[in-house]
């Protein structure tokens, strides 16, 4: 399935007020369970906790996306968090349908079991454009085909708006988050522009 047949499936769903699907509480629409996320500003990142095993990790997160973009950073928008138990546990497919309802957003972000666990608070980068290459062509684009690109990268709180930011503007493409991701030592993206002292340092 193509991101646009991704967001459309998304749309469809979160319009339809039948099976599966019901108004909440102010109005919000309900699908499978997940509510309609919609963010206060086009242009903030979202993170949605998944996870609820620990709310001392949790804070640590916030804290952490709220340090980002302090100081010379503080005209960047603030994140949209996503604290709804709703939400707990939900699968990487079911996140990526309901962000594909914000036609505005390219990639979203889990704070997931990992995410609590390791000292560096990795968030989980869910590409929403992940799925461009599968209606292409195999007598032209074999290569892409068989190896289609990865979906997925974790990434360190610090570094969200970077990498949100980056996608958005199309200035980066995901695979090479992915690629940056690879090549540290413990396999999350980082923002080398970011002041030290955060999370996990």
């Amino acid at each position: 399935m193509t991101s646009e047949k991704v967001r459309a499936e998304g749309r469809r769903v979160a319009e339809t007020v039948g099976a599966g699907a019901r108004i909440g509480e102010g109005g919000a629409r309900i699908v499978d369970g997940l509510p309609e996320i919609v963010r206060d500003d086009e242009g903030a990142p979202l993170v949605i906790r998944t996870d609820y095993t620990d709310d001392a990790a949790w804070r640590e997160v916030v804290a952490a996306l709220e340090r980002a973009v302090e100081g010379e950073r503080d005209w960047e928008p603030a994140v949209h968090l996503v604290e709804d138990r709703r939400w707990e546990g939900v699968t990487e497919d079911a996140a990526l349908t309901a962000a594909a309802r914000d036609e505005e957003l390219c990639v979203v972000f889990l704070a997931d079991d990992v995410t609590m666990r390791s000292p560096l608070r990795p968030l989980l980068a869910l590409d929403l454009g992940a799925d461009d290459d599968q209606d292409l062509d195999p007598v032209y684009y074999q290569e892409l085909v068989d190896s289609p690109p990865p979906r997925a990268v974790r990434v360190v709180p610090d570094a969200v708006h970077m990498v949100h930011g980056n996608l958005q503007l199309a200035n980066v493409d995901f695979p090479e988050f992915v690629e940056d991701a690879s090549a540290d030592p413990d396999g999350v993206v980082r923002d080398v522009t970011a002041p030290s002292g955060g999370t996990g340092d």
